[in-house]
């Protein structure tokens, strides 16, 4: 099972987050507050924070434009992840996606069938890598952000994490970029 290497120190990444809603302002945001405070309460850093549109092209644009920023890497959204016309937060992220990250999908949704059950299967959760930057889409909903975040992210997210976590392949993302 998984555990913590406390002989490792731990290294701070820099995530921005980002809320897909068409009513929400920051004041409104409490998703979004949620991800700030459990990434600064582990010791992360808010690279930066905005709410856009649940417009496929304006998520992917503000998606690309951190995936080229050296202080960016995770960048974690929430909301546009489900069933209804308005939700295009998934197809933005796969837009964007050199690699899809598919058991992050799979993960949250066993984690979620323990708190909501069946209705699990309402999201489309995903996450993936572009331009040697994580990307996670989570729904709109503070349950989901904090299981996202308690359950895989928090883990995933630490360099202490054992047997394997996605910091230690940071500096590897971006290698086929690379001239050789």
């Amino acid at each position: 099972m998984s555990r913590l290497d406390e002989s490792k120190e731990f290294i701070p990444v820099r995530i921005a987050v980002l809320t897909v809603s068409d009513t929400r302002s920051l004041a409104e945001d409490r998703s979004g507050d949620t991800l700030v405070a459990r990434l600064e309460g582990a010791g992360h850093r808010l690279a930066d924070r905005k709410i856009v549109q649940d417009e496929r092209d304006v998520i992917a644009a503000q998606l690309r434009d951190w995936c080229a920023r050296d202080e960016v890497d995770v960048i974690i959204s929430t909301g546009g992840t489900g069933l209804t016309g308005r939700d295009v937060t998934v197809e933005a992220h796969r837009d964007v996606y050199e690699k899809e990250i598919e058991a992050f999908g799979t993960v949250f949704t066993m984690v979620s069938m323990q708190k909501i059950g069946t209705s699990a299967v309402q999201s489309r959760a995903t996450g993936g890598v572009a331009n040697g930057t994580y990307l996670f889409a989570l729904p709109g909903s503070t349950g989901a952000c904090k299981d996202a975040w308690d359950e895989i992210l928090k883990w995933q997210l630490d360099y202490r994490h054992r047997p394997c976590n996605f910091v230690e392949i940071m500096p590897r993302l971006d290698e086929h970029m690379r001239r050789k």
